[in-house]
């Protein structure tokens, strides 16, 4: 009986700080100051390797001819150098 009633005091619990969660993620999010902001949107550029476009920011990359090539991957920056 005891264990009962402290399984349902711990259950009460995790589903009021569930409900108080949601609501204050609910006002924040209707201020504007949310947990989760959205990134300006980003130029992608095209893997001259593969094809894939990448965001350059994070990308492998090779300066030849003067210009900067991105790539996805290691592999594709090196079949491109083998050119």
């Amino acid at each position: 009986m005891l264990l009962r009633v402290i399984l349902l005091g711990i259950l009460f619990t995790l589903i009021a700080r569930a409900f108080w969660r949601l609501v204050e993620t609910v006002i924040e999010g209707a201020k504007g100051r949310g947990p989760t902001r959205v990134r300006p949107a980003q130029k992608l550029v095209r893997d001259p390797a593969c094809g894939t476009y990448v965001v350059p920011e994070g990308s492998l990359s090779v300066t030849a001819d003067g210009r900067v090539h991105h790539f996805c991957s290691e592999a594709c920056r090196s079949s491109y150098a083998a050119r």
